[in-house]
Formats: C-alpha cells, structure tokens, sequence
C-alpha cells in the first residue's frame, strides 16, 4: 500500500473545515481511505485533471469542496480538500 502523505495546504484545510464544517471531516477521511485502495476509481467521482494540473486527480467532497491528491509508485500525496480546484 502506498504511504499517505497530506501537503501543508491539505492540513491547513482539515483544520479550517473542523471548524467551519465539521461535519465534512469523516467525508474526507472516507475519501482518502478510498484512494489508497483504489487510487483511480471509487467514491467521489475521480476525475483526471488537465492543463496544468495533469498528474492529479479530483474527488468531489461537496459541490463546493473537492480532494486533489497525486499518486506515485510510493505516495498518494493529498494536496488539498477545501473549495474547487478552480478556486484558489
């Protein structure tokens, strides 16, 4: 099984969204669980992304929220999980 890795950024919104919208937290952690056993397929809709995010992929958490997380040999690194990709 790859090793899990969560970016500063990704931290930084688990934090805010224990606050703010707590009840996201056992979805995201859900999520994550997924992607470690099936990395490209699953819960959340995986989505390829594109342009300048290729390398990653896309879990809806919300309509608003999404998880962005990148898969290597070793990790699946989880880059964030507040607001759109779209929206920084």
């Amino acid at each position: 099984m790859r090793k899990l890795v969560l970016e500063d950024e990704a931290q930084r919104h688990i934090q805010a969204l224990l606050i703010s919208e707590p009840k996201l937290i056992k979805k995201i952690f859900d999520l994550i669980g997924d992607v470690q056993k099936h990395p490209f397929e699953g819960i959340g809709k995986p989505e390829a992304l594109k342009h300048e995010l290729t390398g990653y992929w896309s879990r809806r958490i919300t309509d608003k929220h999404r998880l962005v997380y990148q898969v290597t040999d070793d990790d699946i690194i989880i880059i964030r999980c507040k607001d759109h990709y779209d929206d920084k």
